[in-house]
């Protein structure tokens, strides 16, 4: 089943799953969290980060209860999880028992399988269904088991069944669809290839399709990696976890190739463009944007069908007005990305009103290893990761896209430093998250799981406090408490460090430099005192005076100090 370790917490009604976990303990390891929630958010990223099941277990009512945030998370990210829950005794179930709850109606929306055992003899089978389940279909499975049941001694018989759970699928291409497509993107003079997780593992077709074609590509968040983002006509992401680069090319494209993504916000793009979507799912097909061509296909196949459809490469394309345009919408794209990369790299340098969240994430990304593993919580810190974390091939993170739970980064890690040993992990959290999960530090200590935890400490709920500042709304409730978390980390046994400005930055990442040369076990947070900054909103960027005005303009500018960066457009006309 590859199942190699598990998450949870002991309990009377679970015992006996404990026990034996406690008897295979050489071949599955038990990972013991300090609360239910990040054992099953961690079980979550598993999946997410290897592709194989997350497993994790909780007691009766409360400690089932406590699973369901994670649980969510995998549900809304399509992964397969494996729940285990304890339920009290056949006897005493129906008679009003302690902790006793009607389990299976808790978990009904959540799971796409989900099962109380009423016998000993079934458990195997019905775990080994849930598994299945949870495979081909993508998401939780529950497995409800009375503790009487789990402490019944049985004969056991190996089934000669193969444990069969994933299948490989592949679609015929329509003939028809390709070549509207073809025709489509041979006319557009400023198309865009926007790609989604469906695309994980298919970068190689992606950059050979973008550059035939000469498409600037933006990836949806949880995309972000799928190409490397050093790769001259990567844009990043659009949105408010985005940037000025996808945002302006997004915007000015009169064609947009979605493939393998089911983007939420797109419903908010300009309707004044071709729209091709290729999507494995037809479901997913239309239902956040109208497309003109709709493939069902896998993405890879798709866009490879479409480079041989086109007959030559790059070095052959014909000088009619389309394909000058196109290179030309091309070139400005990748000047866009330089600028606004040496934009940020300017928000770093300056700490004269305190430490800024670019500073710090741009000290991550030139002490993570070529190999490195991040975990991404929710909020500002997630915008500030993407835009500059150089998300390489050999590198991975997750994160929470589709459910957004806050207290996502640090179970995360723990999910990576247990399955990756080998590589070096970081999790970015705000304060507001890593406040919600902190206990697992202390999980991280007790396994020896060196994880560099980085909190942007800016005493803020900052994602919400930008919405309240955007709707000219009171700035309350969310305010947050300081905390030291250097030194909450050093009394749970963990390493300690504090930065409040580029200075004290450096010497915390020398530090952490040193304690990983000298083959530290221990996991570290660095608590990085920011200045209270609203970061730019790049979900909508009125930089064009021609599109939206003089004032509106100049406002925007102003507000994010921007007023010498050229527009896209701009940097299109100065072309030849």
């Amino acid at each position: 089943m590859g199942v190699d370790h598990v998450y949870g917490i002991p309990a009377d009604s679970i015992n006996n799953v404990v026990e034996g976990l406690w008897q295979e303990r050489e071949a599955i390891r038990y990972i013991q969290v300090r609360h239910e929630e990040a054992g099953a958010l961690a079980a979550a990223a598993d999946a997410k980060l290897n592709g194989t099941i997350g497993v994790a277990f909780a007691s009766a009512g409360p400690g089932s209860v406590h699973m369901l945030n994670g649980l969510y998370d995998a549900k809304m990210d399509n992964v397969p999880v494996l729940a285990l829950v304890g339920q009290v005794t056949t006897q005493f179930q129906n008679t009003h028992f302690f902790q006793e709850l009607s389990e299976v109606p808790i978990f009904a929306d959540v799971a796409v399988y989900n099962r109380q055992v009423s016998t000993a003899e079934q458990i195997h089978a019905v775990i080994e269904d849930a598994i299945k389940a949870a495979y081909t279909r993508r998401g939780v499975a529950v497995v409800i088991l009375p503790e009487d049941l789990t402490g019944t001694s049985i004969e056991y018989v190996e089934p000669h069944t193969p444990m069969v759970s994933r299948a490989r699928v592949s679609y015929a291409l329509d003939g028809h669809a390709l070549d509207m497509a073809s025709e489509a993107i041979t006319k557009a003079q400023r198309p865009v290839l926007w790609i989604g997780q469906g695309m994980r593992g298919k970068g190689e077709a992606v950059m050979r399709f973008a550059e035939r074609f000469h498409m600037p590509v933006v990836s949806t968040a949880p995309a972000t990696g799928i190409v490397a983002q050093d790769w001259p006509n990567y844009m990043g992401t659009r949105g408010r976890l985005g940037d000025k680069r996808a945002f302006e090319a997004s915007q000015l494209a009169d064609l947009i190739l979605f493939a393998g993504t089911n983007y939420p916000f797109a419903r908010f793009m300009p309707r004044d463009k071709t729209i091709i979507q290729v999507n494995t799912d037809p479901s997913d097909i239309g239902n956040q944007i109208e497309a003109s061509i709709a493939l069902v296909a896998d993405g890879a196949q798709a866009l490879d069908e479409l480079v041989q459809r086109a007959g030559h490469d790059t070095a052959t394309l014909t000088d009619d007005a389309p394909a000058k345009a196109a290179r030309a919408f091309e070139k400005a794209a990748r000047s866009n990305r330089r600028n606004w990369l040496a934009w940020l790299d300017n928000l770093a340098d300056d700490d004269s009103h305190g430490l800024a969240a670019e500073a710090v994430i741009r000290a991550v990304a030139r002490n993570a290893s070529d190999r490195a593993v991040f975990g991404f919580d929710v909020g500002n810190n997630t915008a500030w990761s993407l835009r500059q974390l150089p998300v390489g091939p050999d590198q991975r993170f997750t994160m929470s896209p589709w459910y957004g739970t806050m207290g996502y980064a640090v179970p995360a890690g723990l999910s990576a430093a247990v399955s990756h040993p080998e590589r070096d992990v970081w999790t970015i959290s705000g304060d507001g998250g890593f406040a919600m999960v902190n206990q697992e530090i202390l999980t991280e200590v007790r396994y020896q799981l060196p994880v560099v935890n980085v909190v942007l400490d800016n005493k803020a709920f900052g994602f919400i406090r930008h919405e309240q500042i955007k709707g000219e709304l009171g700035l309350y409730g969310t305010d947050l408490e300081g905390a030291d978390w250097a030194g909450m980390a050093r009394s749970f046994g963990a390493i300690g460090l504090t930065a409040t400005d580029n200075a004290s930055l450096e010497a915390a990442f020398a530090a952490i430099r040193s304690y990983r040369a000298a083959g530290n076990t221990r996991p570290i947070v660095l608590d990085a005192k920011l200045a209270y900054i609203d970061p730019i909103d790049t979900s909508f960027m009125p930089l064009d005076e021609a599109k939206f005005g003089a004032a509106t303009a100049h406002g925007f500018r102003k507000l994010y100090h921007l007023d010498d960066e050229p527009t896209l457009a701009q940097l299109m006309e100065s072309q030849d």
